[in-house]
């Protein structure tokens, strides 16, 4: 994971609560995005997926389906070759 698509990962999440009138909690790598305490919903990661590929140019599931649920999971799958 680098830090800079963890930080683009954070900024991102904390545009989309906010724009729900939610707060986002403190992120870490473990910080698990379905059901783990962050105020977002499918939807909301779906979004975030689109605004990550319009911002870096890169579709890490351009291949199909990649596994992840933490925000640390989410990030490496940038570092890695689509």
């Amino acid at each position: 994971m680098t830090d800079s698509m963890f930080a683009l990962i954070a900024e991102e999440l904390g545009r989309i609560a906010a724009d729900k009138g939610e707060v986002l909690p403190e992120l870490r790598a473990d910080s698990v995005f379905l059901d783990g305490g962050l105020p977002i919903d499918s939807l909301d990661l779906a979004t975030l997926l689109v605004v990550l590929e319009q911002r870096t140019g890169r579709d890490p599931f351009r291949a199909g389906l990649r596994h992840f649920t933490t925000v640390g999971e989410l990030a490496a799958l940038y570092a890695v070759p689509a």
